[in-house]
């Protein structure tokens, strides 16, 4: 999804281009064809692009609303009592390995009434 939009006023003017402090934007032009082109990462999200159109092409709001994008979806590991979740199956290996543990899947709070549950208890 593309942050960066304009709307129908825009004429290929370049203005947003040359005014950019921050070399977000830029053209490539090709055939019969000009294609406005704009890098995120760039973007500083200043708004001169947006100040110095003299079309009011661009929507300068979509840059302000920026949605989450997925980006990796794994399996989870939950606590054997409440359900809570607790990490993946590759983290719960790379520290188990590391740490050369081997404990089932407990939140911080049933494994702090495990390890109590443990001590002798004294009158």
């Amino acid at each position: 999804m593309s942050y960066f939009r304009v709307n129908n006023n825009c004429n290929g003017c370049l203005s947003c281009v040359e005014n950019c402090p921050a070399s977000a934007l830029s053209h490539e032009d090709q055939d019969n064809q000009r294609t406005l082109r704009h890098n995120m990462t760039k973007c500083a999200r200043c708004g001169q692009c947006w100040r110095v159109c003299p079309q009011d092409a661009i929507e300068f709001q979509h840059l302000l609303v920026g949605q989450w994008d997925d980006v990796v979806t794994m399996d989870l590991i939950r606590c054997r009592v409440c359900g809570e979740p607790l990490y993946s199956p590759d983290y719960q290996q790379k520290v188990f390995d590391t740490a050369r543990l081997d404990s089932e899947p407990l939140c911080a709070l049933h494994r702090q009434r495990q390890a109590a549950s443990k001590w002798p208890r004294t009158l």
